[in-house]
Parts: C-alpha cells; structure tokens; sequence
C-alpha cells in the first residue's frame, strides 16, 4: 500500500497543482511512519510528520482506542506525555486512560474527523474513565465514550466528577502542553471548583464539540525549525471568556446579517502543504 501511494506521489507531483490528489489520500495510505528523525513540519492543522513513534496499543495505564485507524502515532515527546498522563490517573484511582487519535503514521490530513492532529503534536483523551484495561481489539471499535455535557455544553451533567478535573489539570500542569480544547461548561466548572494554583487553566480554552474527549496540544519541541507553534493563549485564567462562551449558549446574539458566509472548506493537496512533506512521503518506512 505505501509503495502504490508513494508511486502515485512521484507522479502526481509533476502535474500542476490543481491536478493532484487530496494529501489525505496520500497519507492516510502510508501505514509505517518515515525512517527519519522524529519531525513535526508546518502548522497543527497544515503539515506533516516525520519520524513519529507508536503509542503501544496497551500499555500500564492506557489503552489506545479504535485501532482500525492506526492514528496512534505522535512525535515522541506526546507519546511520553500521553503516558504520563495514564500513570497519574492510575494512581489518583481511575485504571488509566482511553486514548483517542493522535496522529497517522507519518500524519498529514486525515482521511476523515480531523483538520489538525498533522503534526504528531495533537492527541484526543477521553473524559470516559477508564476502568477495564484488557480491552479486545473488537472492543475497542465498539465501546463508546460518554458525553459529559448538558445544554448544549452549556452545563457538565452528572457524569463530570473530579476524576475529569484531575485528568485535565494533569495535562494542562505539564509544560509541554500548549493548549487543552474542551466544551465550555467543563471550563466553566473547573473554574468555579478550582482552590489551588490556577494558572493552568490559561490552558483549558472551550470549543465546540468536546464533550467526549478532551484535545491535548503540545508546543512545538526545541529544536523544531520547521514547526509552526500556535499563538499563546491570552494571559489571564481566561475563565470570563469561558462564561462568556456558555453566556452566548443560553441565550444566542442574533445573527449578523452583514457576515459572510463561510468559505468551503477544501481538501488541501500536497501543493498547500510544506515541500518537506513530500520527502516525508517518500521517506522509507521504519
């Protein structure tokens, strides 16, 4: 499969822009990452990746999810975060961790769920708690996480405990963490719940659709040159925008008439992305 994909890449980069394939075919065909140094290229949401490792499928205190995908690769270092992350909550009383996506072998668009998680730098946790760590494959592709919303993620509901607060203050804590993307209302309430140091909540920002999971994104590494880091979050706990998110849930502005409507969303081909995916893809598999 990866010799056919990169066949195609050679001749599909000939042509002109317009004529290429969407990139997630290309990387989602390559199932072995590059035999290259671990590399996060680009942007989150624009890039490739070079030299990712494997999340193990199981390991102590984390079992990585829907294994059909093979999206649990990511730049070494949010391998290791990943996995410290299980160990914390093995030992404050959960089993572990289910993980989600992190990223494809050697990342690139995904053929499907994601605009970033491109660089090896972005994997999905979820807020499910983990109790039974001998998970089938087969289970794995069945078993569903639960939603900890209420109105709209206005609101957490009665599956939020302490154990989700622990879960995210554990990944926000970590310096390497650049940004943790969760539904307002979890925001909200782990502002209102917070007694201690709550300078990781900068961290914590709400976005839609984050009920299930939360999205840990790591900065780029030292020495990086070729990564593009996210702008910091602005300074403060940022839990009045947080009220200001489930605020707007409540009680909706009314449309604005004079706003444009928003811009097709459009696969990008290897032409959008940095010229080093190309050597990604080319790169022999490890």
């Amino acid at each position: 499969m990866v010799r056919v994909a990169l066949a195609c890449l050679i001749a599909l980069l000939a042509l002109p822009a317009s004529a290429q394939q969407p990139a997630k075919q290309l990387f989602g065909a390559a199932d072995r990452p590059s035999a290259q140094q671990p590399e996060p290229i680009g942007s989150y949401a624009r890039g490739c990746a070079a030299g990712l490792a494997q999340l193990p499928e199981t390991g102590e205190s984390w079992q990585a999810m829907r294994l059909s995908r093979n999206r649990n690769w990511g730049h070494p270092e949010l391998v290791d975060l990943v996995q410290d992350i299980g160990r914390h909550m093995d030992r404050i009383g959960w089993s572990g961790i289910y993980v989600g996506d992190l990223s494809q072998p050697r990342g690139g668009p995904m053929t499907s769920g994601h605009s970033s998680h491109q660089i090896g730098l972005d994997a999905d946790i979820w807020l499910y708690p983990a109790t039974d760590m001998t998970l089938s494959r087969q289970q794995r592709e069945n078993i569903s996480a639960i939603s900890m919303q209420r109105a709209e993620g206005a609101y957490v509901n009665d599956n939020w405990t302490r154990g989700q607060h622990e879960l995210v203050k554990k990944a926000a804590q970590d310096p390497r963490t650049a940004r943790i993307f969760i539904f307002p209302g979890a925001k909200v309430q782990m502002c209102q719940d917070e007694t201690g140091d709550r300078s990781w909540l900068r961290k914590v920002r709400p976005w839609w659709g984050h009920h299930y999971h939360m999205h840990v994104r790591i900065a780029c590494p030292r020495g990086a040159r070729n990564c593009e880091d996210q702008d910091a979050p602005p300074p403060g706990d940022g839990c009045a925008e947080a009220q200001d998110w489930v605020n707007n849930i409540l009680n909706p502005p009314p449309p604005d008439p004079n706003a444009p409507p928003p811009a097709p969303r459009r696969d990008l081909t290897m032409a959008n992305l940095p010229q080093q995916c190309a050597s990604v893809l080319s790169a022999p598999a490890r």
